[in-house]
């Protein structure tokens, strides 16, 4: 196996923990489903949020998923000017066989923008 890293980021309506919670979930319920994730084979989770989402931390929505032996972090995301505003960013770093080209980064609701190249257009959905 190889260790091989996720990509995903999702847009929050609002800075309240529930609407982390719930996105940070819905994002790693995508990521899971899109590439038949095992938790039991993710070596560490790094979480971004933007300067404006201060009211949770996301690595609590995979904890809450049930993720109780991953390492995870969670950090502030830089304050680029003309950046996407309350953006949640995610790196699995998962211990897989499948090849880089077979790997589904998930992006969802306005983060869409951020990785066009990577969104598969069937899946977009607004968040």
């Amino acid at each position: 196996m190889t260790c091989r890293g996720v990509r995903g980021a999702i847009s929050v309506g609002t800075d309240s923990a529930g609407a982390i919670i719930a996105a940070t979930q819905r994002l790693l319920k995508e990521m899971i489903a899109a590439n038949h994730l095992n938790p039991d084979d993710v070596a560490t989770v790094i979480f971004t949020a933007t300067p404006d989402l201060t009211t949770a931390y996301p690595a609590r929505a995979a904890r809450e998923l049930g993720w109780t032996h991953v390492p995870l972090l969670c950090m502030q995301e830089m304050a680029v000017q003309g950046s996407l505003p309350q953006c949640i960013r995610v790196l699995v770093m998962w211990n897989t066989d499948l090849r880089p080209d077979a790997i589904h980064h998930v992006y969802l609701g306005e983060a869409t923008k951020l990785r066009p190249d990577l969104v598969d257009s069937a899946s977009v959905e607004e968040g």
